[in-house]
């Protein structure tokens, strides 16, 4: 049998369409299309490990992931065939071979979301899926003052979804922050990790 080894995918999505990352039998999400994919290559079936639980509508750059497999195949092979079947909404980035214990989640030094916010009159139908447009001015200024105090370790239960069973709801942010272009604003969170809808709600209150 061929020797075991343990593969890391960097991985772009579109999430508009996807029911978030986390599989769901009878829904689409991005971990279920992945696997599917992966399947249809090594006729074996594999669980991917994802960083994070990105949830519906929720875009992603740099999403990493890892499974294991005693399926031998060059990885710039692996990485094209992977792509070939993948839908037009997910695209797998890279793909490296990586230590045994190395584990997407548990691996993971920190996590960075970026939330866009759109601030004029009229939306931009081109943007929709990826900003928040709001009609009333924003202050930049007190918005920054409001981001410095959510820096550190924080119980943030007053910003996660309702029912979400999670052992803690403490999170160490590591930075907040607002960087303003025009129009756009984009608000910036870097934290060693996320409750579900954590983010969203820190933008919306």
């Amino acid at each position: 049998m061929d020797p075991e080894r343990n593969l890391k995918l960097t991985i772009a999505y579109e999430g508009t369409d996807f029911e978030g990352w986390q599989y769901q039998p009878q829904k689409r999400t991005v971990q279920g299309v992945i696997q599917a994919a992966i399947r249809e290559i090594t006729k074996q079936g594999h669980t991917i490990v994802g960083a994070g639980r990105t949830d519906a509508g929720v875009h992603a750059i740099g999403q990493v992931a890892n499974f294991k497999t005693t399926f031998h195949i060059a990885l710039e092979n692996l990485k094209r065939a992977l792509n070939s079947l993948l839908p037009k909404d997910v695209y797998v980035r890279d793909i490296v071979e990586v230590p045994l214990e190395f584990h997407a989640r548990y691996s993971a030094k920190a996590k960075v979301y970026e939330y866009r916010i759109l601030q004029r009159k009229e939306p931009d139908v081109f943007m929709r899926r990826y900003v928040w447009h709001v009609f009333h001015n924003l202050r930049p200024e007190f918005l920054r003052r409001c981001l410095e105090c959510l820096i550190g370790e924080h119980d943030f239960s007053s910003f996660s979804a309702s029912g979400s069973s999670v052992k803690t709801f403490v999170r160490k942010m590591y930075d907040a922050s607002l960087a303003v272009n025009g129009d756009m604003f984009v608000l910036r969170f870097k934290a060693n990790g996320f409750l579900r809808h954590m983010v969203r709600n820190i933008v919306g209150t």
